[in-house]
């Protein structure tokens, strides 16, 4: 009978994913016109296209996954309801791509947006149960604080990072299918697994019109609210007792972020400005394609995932230190990779 079960649940988590997918390709296909019209693109010194590109396709991503949580917690899917994480985490994600939408049309100063960041994943961390911790040792107020700052981080992250064709695909489907693992094995609650899904499933259907040379760009309407999502996923997990994967599953972002932003501020650069010092753009300014980065990208972060998932299955201080070294290993070695650039033949 449980065989049985599983089935079923393996059968509408599929269905639930193609479900978005497709909801959200075809609204990006409504939404074109608008998007083409309002929020059109254009180069600036950190972009990697040369033409005018309508953004804002992640509210196609943003709806679609709302959309599909709404009707799986409406009809009880997967023993789903609407408990207390949902309905906040839904709030946020909307408050975020509220924000972000805002920013693609009218850019809005970095102070304001930053405070508004600030409030709603404040907003998020406060709704956590009291007994939901990551470091125990700490005083409780201390531990929120920080996940306050890991989370308005996190959703910078994205945006940050989101500088080529295909780059938050290639992050995204890798971390939420690792995401939805944890939850079959038992390392996430049902409401995240869902959630991991849905959000899978909409930036899949986003793919398409993503894929280089790109039709349409994510946009902060997205970015951030991913970002947001992802973080609290992640968070969940480390909540869980799951710290090591929590950290080895976004670490190439984590890494590739983190050590741009302190060379620049070490280098007296205005961090806040629009740049191309990311390891990843400077690896298209030095010989590598856009599908060259991002099939790197994804690969790894393949490969972080399954360290992430074996932490889970065989737990313990070995496997947790493993696969802490095994994937700044991995994330290394594509930073530097990146760095390098590709050695270009003499044509003599």
């Amino acid at each position: 009978m449980s065989d049985e079960i599983a089935a079923v649940s393996a059968a509408g988590g599929a269905a639930l994913y193609v479900f978005t997918a497709v909801l959200s390709g075809t609204l990006i296909v409504l939404l074109y016109p608008l998007l083409k019209r309002y929020a059109l693109a254009k180069p600036n010194l950190r972009s990697s296209h040369r033409t005018p590109t309508p953004q804002g396709g992640g509210i196609a991503v943003i709806a679609a996954m709302v959309a599909a949580i709404l009707i799986a917690g409406g009809l009880r899917l997967f023993g789903l309801g609407f408990d207390w994480p949902l309905p906040a985490i839904i709030a946020a994600v909307v408050a975020m791509a509220g924000i972000g939408a805002i920013d693609d049309i009218h850019p809005l100063p970095a102070a304001p947006r930053l405070l508004l960041q600030v409030i709603i994943v404040a907003g998020v961390i406060y709704t956590l149960p009291a007994e939901l911790r990551v470091a125990a040792p700490l005083p409780c107020w201390l531990e929120r604080l920080l996940l306050v700052l890991g989370g308005l981080w996190f959703v910078n992250l994205v945006n940050f990072m989101d500088g080529i064709d295909w780059m938050t695909v290639a992050e995204v489907l890798p971390l939420t299918a690792g995401l939805v693992v944890l939850g079959k094995v038992g390392a996430l609650p049902s409401y995240a697994t869902v959630a991991a899904l849905a959000l899978g499933g909409g930036v899949l259907g986003f793919a398409y019109f993503n894929r280089p040379v790109a039709k349409v760009f994510l946009g902060d309407v997205g970015s951030l609210p991913i970002g947001l999502l992802l973080g609290w996923l992640l968070l969940l997990a480390a909540a869980e007792g799951h710290l090591a994967a929590a950290i080895v599953m976004p670490l190439y972002y984590l890494a590739d972020a983190t050590v741009t932003l302190l060379r620049r501020l070490f280098g007296g650069e205005s961090f806040w400005q629009p740049h191309r010092t990311h390891f990843y753009q400077r690896a298209t300014d030095r010989g590598f394609s856009v599908l060259d980065v991002v099939a790197r990208v994804f690969l790894v972060n393949v490969c972080l995932c399954a360290l992430a998932v074996t932490t889970v299955i065989l737990p313990g201080r070995a496997s947790d230190s493993v696969a802490l070294v095994a994937g700044s290993g991995l994330v290394a070695a594509l930073l530097l990779t990146f760095a390098r650039g590709r050695t270009r033949r003499s044509s003599g």
